[in-house]
């Protein structure tokens, strides 16, 4: 792929996201789900009311000046309520987040792009996560989780651009990388994972250069690094070269010895001479621990306790440290994970194969040329025509994909780390690993750090907690039609487009749901697969 047809592509992506973001963002003149927090916590930064604020303050801040900004543009007013504490439309205090979720695809793509130099992988990224519900939905109304996920990404994308550069330059990205974590983590608390992913890779980083150097001394056998028709391939004595076939650098395609195509489970590294055989992420070790603490940990802590300084100033009630001790309170005490508590309580374990999703809105009408419904209780069963439901679930297929390609990648790390045992070579690991084992490395141990924390919690949690680590089940899903794409194998090509436009197609059938359309109750069953959806 081009230069000039990848950043069409991109543009397009970023065209789509916000086209579906933005149309009809007005439709429901109320307080959406927890619009009835949000939005009106962003009005009262602006009317200096004070108020008990159970999360950090910065996505508060954010809807805030959006309504402000909205409020001065001088159309889009045409419905209005007082809902918020003031006389606002409904566009003012939506608008803002249509247009920030509007740009998580393009930082998705930004960093597929980062981690491997490969345009089609980076464009298929940015096109899944276009694709996906949830965030549409998420990005619709005036919620808070959207600026979780940006801010985290960013602080990812500018990790991946210091690790491409040196000196004073490494500097300046590491930190917007430590601003950006800052800003996720005063967001909501659940931020702190992506900085947390970042610190576990890092680790991660220097145990294999320390098990490589262990293994290079004469106590356990290790490795060697040969050449074989051209590419750089891991040997031993006892066993073959195993790959996953052709690797893409840019429209080039090689082949295996002899010319033979290869397909296997593992990943192929590409020539030393290509741009896909480098990847950032080969520079963790560059880092060491005191630029860690100070970029990656004294930078964030400094930003999140800024963040707190206006909301402070209004709400003089409690302290710094007393207001977080009143937050903690007050989220042990929202009760245990289950639907005694709330009908849509979901532990962890059920947002992967997203068995429990949420409505936001619900209301139903006699038929659709009848005003539309903002308040008041549904029609009794039988007598609605017609269902607005905005429903906060994931795209099915983008999600279900993804999660076998996110089980795919762990099992090809395990393979990887048990092949020298079963060829008993000992324990070790080649010199440099290819850029899909680094690939595979980043987007399981993030997708692990932003998920695992979850199994402790004891208080109700719903869906859209999943997000954080749902960006990185994207990003792998991408990876494998990527891959499948540039198989030599006709069969693996087909699946690799099949799988695309399985998940087009599957948003725009369930693209009433996440817009709130109008439907009949057949069609709205239609949709509603399990009754654990509803």
């Amino acid at each position: 792929m081009t230069k000039k047809w990848f950043r069409i592509g991109i543009a397009g992506v970023f065209l789509m996201s916000l086209a579906l973001r933005f149309w009809g963002l007005e439709r429901f003149n109320t307080l959406v789900f927890d619009e009835v927090y949000f939005a009106k916590f962003g009005n009262n930064y602006l009317t200096h009311t004070p108020f008990f604020n159970a999360h950090p303050p910065l996505s508060q801040y954010i809807i805030g000046i959006g309504i402000w900004l909205g409020s001065h543009i001088p159309f889009w007013h045409d419905t209005v309520n007082g809902l918020t504490g003031s006389l606002r439309s409904p566009w003012t205090y939506r608008w803002f987040n249509a247009l920030t979720g509007s740009f998580i695809p393009v930082v998705v793509a930004a960093i597929a792009y980062q981690l491997s130099y490969r345009r089609t992988f980076a464009l298929l990224a940015g096109f899944f996560t276009a694709c996906d519900g949830l965030f549409l939905v998420e990005s619709r109304y005036a919620l808070s989780n959207i600026y979780i996920v940006i801010f985290g990404l960013l602080g990812h994308w500018f990790l991946l651009l210091a690790l491409e550069n040196q000196n004073q330059r490494r500097w300046f990205w590491l930190v917007l990388a430590g601003i950006n974590f800052g800003a996720s983590v005063g967001t909501k608390w659940n931020g702190l994972w992506f900085l947390f992913g970042a610190y576990l890779l890092w680790v991660t980083a220097w145990i294999i250069q320390g098990i490589h150097s262990f293994s290079n001394s004469k106590l356990i056998p290790s490795l060697t690094m040969g050449h074989r028709g051209g590419s750089a391939v891991l040997e031993s004595p006892h066993m073959e070269h195993i790959g996953y076939g052709a690797e893409e650098t840019e429209g080039h395609r090689g082949t295996g010895a002899q010319g033979k195509p290869k397909l296997s489970l593992l990943p192929c590294p590409p020539t030393p001479s290509s741009p896909s055989s480098q990847t950032p992420l080969q520079n963790l070790t560059q880092l060491n621990v005191f630029q860690m603490l100070f970029f990656l940990g004294i930078i964030p802590a400094f930003i999140y306790s800024i963040i707190w300084i206006p909301h402070l100033q209004l709400d003089k009630t409690y302290g710094f440290i007393a207001v977080h001790q009143q937050i903690l309170k007050f989220h042990l005490h929202l009760g245990g994970n289950s639907t005694d508590v709330h009908p849509y309580c979901a532990p962890w374990y059920k947002w992967p194969l997203m068995t429990r999703p949420m409505a936001y809105y619900y209301q139903t009408a006699g038929s659709i040329n009848e005003p539309l419904p903002v308040v008041g209780p549904p029609l009794p069963s039988g007598a609605e025509k017609i269902i607005y439901d905005v429903h906060a679930m994931g795209n099915p297929f983008l999600w279900w994909f993804g999660v076998a390609a996110m089980l795919f990648l762990m099992g090809m790390l395990v393979l990887q780390a048990l092949i020298p045992w079963v060829k008993k070579e000992g324990f070790s690991t080649p010199a440099t690993l290819s850029v899909d084992t680094w690939i595979a490395l980043y987007l399981v141990i993030n997708y692990a750090a932003n998920l695992l924390p979850w199994v402790k919690v004891t208080r109700c949690v719903f869906i859209y907690h999943y997000m954080c680590a749902l960006v990185f089940v994207f990003l792998a899903i991408a990876w494998f039609v990527d891959r499948c794409l540039h198989s030599y194998y006709q069969q693996l090509r087909a699946v690799g487009v099949t799988i695309t436009f399985i998940i087009f197609g599957a948003l725009i059938f369930w693209m009433p749901v996440y817009l709130g359309l109008p439907l009949s109750p057949e069609d709205y069953r239609m949709r509603m697969w399990f009754r654990s959806w509803i």
